[in-house]
């Protein structure tokens, strides 16, 4: 069982140009559909598509449409109350896979609401082998939370994978070792916030077809204590570094539709090799693999197997990045 947490959920409504996206104009949609969002939600659709035993936990009332939508994709979900419906952000595509999205912050929780979910996610880690702690934050939780519960599920059997950004992922950071997460998952210019990197120099060079600049900057953060640092680079695929070497993998050409979820599904598809009993250069190699998967489908739809290759990535091990010498 993998139990992921969203304390930020959403309804994700996508809305589909025929063309380029102009400000202070009318425009024309080709499409629209809405699915259950949040980052911890898409990890569990996607893992359920896979056949992974998967539950989200989130806030969230009876009549709620995003708790609907859950039922409705088959999504097996615990919910706690809270003081109001998940908000809706909007995801904006243009026909070349140029994606923009305008998230509402979400409902402020309460200091009953948080102390029932966090009562939830580790009773619930006691019995899972991954928890997966995801996504932003809304009003009302203090930004150091992953962290504290990173620490709380220390004594749980499970592990412990973190997705997330800004000033969470900065609070997180400050609590190594002792918050130090089994996992973290950043992008590009997450990892940057992390380890004081450009994260569009690490995007390119990977580009250009040297991923070393990404693997020193995860090396920094394995050394602080993580065991894992799945680093995803967009086009130029994901690096994974830890305790025992370093992986590159790069995905076959895609034409890109949407770049909505696809680091989710990534997260995903580690996780679903993982306990699978693969090797660190198979996880990656799956997690490629969904992720692509999902930037070349469109909107917010994610994928299910039969949209994955995980044979036409490719992995290239990596010289094991020297420890910082600080």
């Amino acid at each position: 069982m993998i139990v992921t947490l969203t304390a930020n959920p959403s309804i994700d409504r996508t809305v589909n140009l025929l063309g380029r996206l102009e400000r202070g104009t009318v425009l024309r949609a080709a499409a629209t559909h809405s699915d259950p969002g949040g980052k911890g939600v898409n990890v569990a659709r996607a893992l359920t598509s896979a056949g992974v035993d998967a539950v989200a936990v989130l806030p969230g009332n009876a009549g709620d449409p995003l708790l609907t939508a859950l039922s409705e994709h088959g999504i097996e979900h615990v919910t706690v109350a809270t003081s109001g419906s998940a908000r809706t952000n909007i995801t904006i595509t243009e026909p070349d896979g140029t994606t923009t999205k305008i998230n509402e912050p979400g409902v402020t929780m309460s200091a009953g609401s948080l102390a029932d979910l966090q009562s939830e996610i580790i009773e619930r880690g006691s019995r899972a082998e991954w928890v997966v702690l995801s996504g932003s934050l809304p009003p009302g939780i203090p930004t150091d939370w992953y962290a504290t519960l990173v620490e709380a599920l220390r004594s749980a059997s499970c592990r412990v994978a973190v997705d997330t950004s800004d000033a969470p992922l900065l609070a997180l950071a400050d609590r190594f070792p002792a918050g130090c997460p089994d996992l973290v998952k950043p992008n590009s210019e997450e990892l940057a916030q992390l380890t004081g990197a450009d994260g569009h120099l690490l995007e390119e060079s990977a580009l250009r077809g040297d991923p070393t600049a990404t693997a020193h900057a995860g090396r920094q953060l394995v050394d602080r204590g993580v065991e894992a640092v799945l680093a995803t680079l967009g086009a130029a695929g994901a690096v994974l570094v830890t305790e025992a070497g370093a992986w590159w993998a790069t995905p076959p050409p895609i034409v890109a539709r949407s770049t909505v979820g696809a680091g989710d599904s990534s997260l995903a598809g580690y996780l679903a090799a993982h306990l699978s009993g693969a090797s660190p250069a198979d996880c990656l190699r799956s997690a490629v693999a969904y992720g692509s998967a999902a930037a070349a489908l469109p909107g917010t739809t994610l994928p299910t197997p039969e949209h994955v290759d995980i044979d036409a990535v490719t992995v290239t091990a990596l010289s094991s990045p020297a420890p910082d010498p600080a």
